[in-house]
């Protein structure tokens, strides 16, 4: 079964028709990364914070989600002090929620948060 970052990465090369080489590219991280990342069910220790920060940039996202992802995979309890989710009881409780869905409803949840986002939601 994927983890939580697997199929964040999955989904982003589904989503735009990328390859882990794009991926790179646009993060500055190397293939063999990208690939490892997307591949690893179980990571052996946690990401170094460039290589996170790169994974974000390459896939187009925040690098807080990835971070917690890349946590998850290694596990690795992840305290994110200034998270937005830590000023903000609703965004924690529907991370939670989140987590306990299925792999197959947290993508259609990610595709309606982009939507939605697209469609440029208020905040």
């Amino acid at each position: 079964m994927p983890n939580t970052l697997q199929e964040m990465i999955k989904h982003k090369l589904d989503q735009n028709g990328w390859s882990y080489s794009d991926v790179a590219r646009r993060g500055g991280i190397s293939r063999s990364t990208v690939h490892h990342l997307a591949t690893s069910a179980r990571l052996a220790q946690m990401p170094q914070q460039t290589t996170l920060e790169g994974l974000a940039r390459g896939l187009g996202i925040p690098v807080a989600p990835v971070q917690r992802a890349a946590a998850e995979a290694a596990g690795v309890n992840l305290y994110l002090e200034d998270a937005p989710e830590a000023a903000d009881p609703e965004v924690a409780i529907l991370i939670a929620s989140v987590h306990q869905l299925s792999p197959k409803d947290r993508r259609h949840v990610a595709v309606l948060v982009e939507s939605l986002l697209q469609a440029g939601g208020s905040r």
